[in-house]
């Protein structure tokens, strides 16, 4: 099995406002074979629990880092 091509998104210098529409924009241009790598500067639950709910086997989610940068 191949790895995915990872796609970043940086969303820490986007408004609160903005960030779930740019996130939810490009997942939805994500093509086969493709990751989402989301940058954030908080703890993304709410964003994670509306997946779930609305796209349940569709995706996977894996955190790289938690807490505070060093």
């Amino acid at each position: 099995m191949t790895e995915p091509t990872t796609v970043t998104l940086d969303v820490r210098e986007m408004t609160l406002r903005e960030r779930h529409p740019a996130i939810f924009a490009r997942l939805d241009a994500l093509q086969p074979g493709e990751a989402l790598r989301l940058v954030n500067d908080h703890d993304p639950q709410p964003l994670r629990y509306q997946l779930l709910a609305e796209h349940p086997d569709l995706f996977s989610w894996e955190s790289e880092q938690e807490g505070p940068e060093e």
